[in-house]
């Protein structure tokens, strides 16, 4: 779209033009030129201002080329006029659009009728009517392109104002989901050993500690972004591959072994994938099968990164949450955004694996 001074310049121009063109017609006329020259401004100056008064502009401009008629000024087909009436029919509603059209053709045509004796007003009746219609029926087309445009416009920043809810709702999962699990088995051997081993309560309650002040930075990061007019959010960088360690070091301490095997680097957004996918794997060892050793393996090849993270727990778990609850679909829909493929399931020998190849493009 061209700049609105850019624009606004075109028409000063226009309006120019018509203003010399019509100062000629006044000089070779008969009509004296303190009729005339005004005319002629009243034709042409007014296009300057039909984007800010549209009616208004086309009203004048109207009367001056109808005048101009009457007095044999000019017979021209109210080019002008055809101007003025695009703007009208572009900028507002259906109702004024087409009480505007009518009464610029009637007016129109009473003064050709009076202007111009018979079969000249006939043809130059016939001739305006084209010319002024065409000019309307542009900018109807003008108008609908433009609104369905600013449909379009709306329906794509809804459409990505969901997906952007639908992304935080399963970071916000993730992260909950496995601190609470940390934070669920630590509490429950606090409480357990609590009075014989006051010294192992003392470090799962310190674990429950750096969890939560862990989980409270990534939520608030995370629920910043929805509170924009407020003070600035806190952007730590979101998490990756160089953050899986952590990840392995608080899932041992609630009692799975996890060893993590990584080869080859990703970019943020997929690392952010792969962290994920990884994050809630763990955290269903915990959730349902720890005390449990689990093995995280990731390969960047080529064209794809596959993760695979395989645990020796009971793999009959996954048919006791009933589908496997909302943290599987959450890992299935993270790998369909880059069109990858996904599977989770309990291991014919006993365990649980889950498996996921992403494209890396």
């Amino acid at each position: 779209m061209l700049p609105t001074a850019y624009l606004y310049g075109l028409d000063a121009a226009t309006a120019v033009v018509l203003v010399m063109v019509y100062l000629d017609f006044a000089r070779m006329s008969d009509v004296p030129p303190w009729l005339g020259y005004p005319l002629a401004m009243l034709v042409g100056a007014p296009l300057a201002l039909r984007r800010k008064r549209p009616l208004l502009t086309l009203g004048v401009v109207l009367m001056a080329q109808n005048v101009a008629t009457v007095t044999h000024i000019t017979l021209e087909p109210y080019s002008a006029t055809a101007f003025a009436m695009y703007t009208v029919a572009s900028a507002c509603s259906s109702r004024v659009a087409v009480g505007a059209l009518a009464a610029t053709l009637t007016s129109a045509w009473a003064a050709v009728l009076i202007g111009e004796e018979w079969p000249e007003s006939a043809g130059l009746s016939v001739f305006l009517a084209l010319v002024v219609c065409a000019a309307w029926a542009l900018g109807r087309t003008t108008r609908v392109r433009r609104s369905y445009e600013a449909r379009q416009a709306a329906e794509a920043s809804s459409r990505a104002v969901a997906e952007e809810r639908m992304r935080i709702a399963r970071e916000l999962h993730d992260v909950v989901a496995h601190s609470l699990s940390l934070i669920t088995v630590k509490a429950g051997v606090a409480a357990h050993v609590a009075p014989s081993r006051p010294e192992q309560a003392q470090e799962a309650l310190q674990v429950i500690e750096r969890t939560s002040r862990g989980t409270l930075v990534e939520m608030r990061r995370l629920l910043g972004v929805l509170r924009s007019e407020d003070a600035e959010a806190e952007l730590a960088p979101m998490p990756g591959l160089a953050d899986l360690p952590d990840l392995v070091t608080r899932a041992s301490l609630a009692g799975v072994t996890v060893s993590l095997s990584v080869s080859g680097t990703l970019p943020e957004g997929l690392g952010l994938t792969v962290y994920r996918i990884v994050q809630e794997s763990v955290t269903n060892v915990v959730k349902h099968a720890a005390p449990a050793a689990c093995e995280v393996s990731i390969v960047v090849g080529d064209d794809a990164v596959e993760v695979r993270v395989v645990d020796d727990g009971p793999g009959e778990r996954v048919l006791a949450g009933g589908g496997g609850g909302h943290g599987l679909i959450g890992m299935r829909e993270r790998v369909a955004v880059y069109d990858g493929t996904f599977s989770a399931g309990p291991l014919a020998g006993g365990g649980f694996a889950v498996r996921a190849e992403v494209p890396l493009s």
